[in-house]
């Protein structure tokens, strides 16, 4: 327990929409050791992006809202903080690297300015040292740094995620959150960008969060995995024991849903129907519409966390011995 760096506790986070009260994190309880990568799995929608967005106290209220739950970073509550101590925290101790790098870069201010602006203001360096860093950062990921004085739009999407990566190690934060890294980039820049990210993780010592719905990086890159599904986390294990032992229903059919190279199969084995409307979630296990081993009581009531073997935990009415597995 000493070395639990990030501790969520049933937390639940909704969207007041035209369309009804969406519920896009509920009950979600995950964890996350010191010097650990944790991969956050699930469909687009299943609520990744905004378990982070929780975590640096992000959720954009309106129309979101964090209704109920704790975040222990450290031991220390995040949400009972006010807005100035999570600033202090925010950029410094916990970082967060986004999907999309055009957009969380500033267009008219130069790659080096930004990334000197995030060290002032958590660190006591005058500028000129913070001129410097900025530049050391840039080095650090593959950037010249002559080109700190280069605009976000004279970048490549590969460096702009670099810049990114740069900005958010800036200060040596404790925990780095990482949202879709290498969605937008081609498979070489994202394998460049993927191994940087696991060597700066390995030389500063920084836990990770990596948000994907790539199995593949996960598979590269973590020690831990988390499936999520419609706002909840379904399943969590390490990796080793995850890709060798999945035993949700869902985490199965995600595997199945995958080409392997080692088995000749004519069709793969899609998960059936579609993710449910966030305003209209099914009751009981939110999974039970799509689920080939789906019994009365599993829209009865919700399942209960059970851990199956030490480290590997399910949330399923199979391994409550409630329903027989198909």
């Amino acid at each position: 327990m000493n070395d639990l760096l990030l501790d969520i506790q049933d937390l639940r986070v909704t969207y007041t929409t035209e369309e009804g009260l969406v519920v896009a994190v509920d009950n979600l309880d995950l964890q996350l050791q010191r010097g650990e990568t944790l991969g956050l799995v699930g469909e687009t929608g299943a609520g990744k992006t905004t378990t982070a967005l929780a975590v640096m106290q992000l959720v954009p209220d309106p129309p979101g809202k964090i209704e109920k739950g704790t975040i222990r970073f450290a031991g220390e509550d995040l949400l009972g903080k006010r807005h100035e101590e999570m600033r202090r925290v925010r950029g410094n101790r916990i970082s967060m690297i986004f999907q999309d790098p055009m957009t969380s870069l500033n267009p008219v201010l130069t790659v080096g300015f930004q990334i000197e602006e995030a060290i002032t203001l958590h660190q006591k360096l005058t500028q000129k040292q913070a001129s410097r860093k900025a530049k050391d950062m840039l080095k650090l990921v593959g950037i010249q740094e002559a080109r700190a004085g280069d605009y976000p739009h004279e970048f490549s999407g590969g460096m702009r995620q670099r810049v990114g990566i740069a900005m958010a190690l800036s200060c040596n934060p404790e925990l780095l959150i990482a949202d879709e890294p290498t969605t937008a980039l081609d498979v070489t820049i994202q394998a460049q960008v993927l191994e940087l990210m696991r060597r700066l993780r390995d030389e500063l010592g920084t836990s990770m969060i990596l948000i994907t719905h790539d199995l593949g990086v996960v598979a590269e890159v973590c020690d831990s995995v988390a499936i999520m599904y419609a706002g909840t986390v379904v399943e969590t294990a390490s990796t080793e024991n995850l890709f060798s032992r999945p035993l949700h229903p869902y985490t199965r059919g995600l595997f199945g849903s995958i080409p392997s190279l080692d088995e000749e199969v004519k069709r793969l084995s899609p998960i059936r129907g579609i993710m449910p409307d966030p305003t209209e979630l099914p009751p009981g296990c939110r999974f039970h519409p799509r689920c080939p081993s789906a019994a009365p009581i599993c829209s009865q009531r919700s399942p209960v966390m059970i851990e199956n073997e030490p480290g590997h935990r399910v949330n399923c009415m199979i391994y409550e011995g409630l329903v027989p597995e198909e």
